[in-house]
């Protein structure tokens, strides 16, 4: 099996897991909502794990074309993936330069990682006006 560029979530043995209790939560009523077992890594409820690995990570020499309908496909899979958010936190914070995780492309995951730079910035010289006055003057 051709090995892909980055394989951090595709671990050859993973014990399978007991479904996740079902407990109350206190929006709408009495609905249920999955319990997550701390103890169990994030990825190991990921649609992906069940998908083609070949569908998130491209070929080499891949045409633009066929690039971008497997990541629309990959994309598909992450929208209904119960751990999408986690994902795609993960994929930024390490950062994953890579494949699409949580829903983004590598490229879209540089666009969120330069927003994010950006609003920090904004924050701290929001959080720090005196020093903004005293490089101005």
């Amino acid at each position: 099996m051709p090995q892909t560029p980055h394989q951090s979530l595709q671990v050859a043995v993973v014990p399978q897991r007991v479904p996740t209790q079902r407990v109350p939560t206190q929006t709408r009523g009495a609905q249920d909502a999955p319990a997550r077992d701390e103890d169990v890594p994030w990825h190991s409820d990921a649609v992906c794990r069940r998908d083609e690995a070949g569908l998130f990570f491209a070929p080499s020499k891949e045409p633009t074309a066929a690039r971008l309908a497997r990541e629309e496909a990959a994309k598909r899979v992450c929208a209904r993936c119960p751990v999408m958010v986690e994902c795609r936190e993960h994929a930024l914070l390490q950062p994953e330069p890579y494949g699409v995780w949580g829903g983004l492309t590598a490229a879209e995951r540089r666009v969120v990682l330069a927003r994010r730079r950006r609003r920090d910035m904004e924050l701290k010289k929001a959080a720090h006006p005196t020093d903004a006055i005293a490089a101005a003057g």
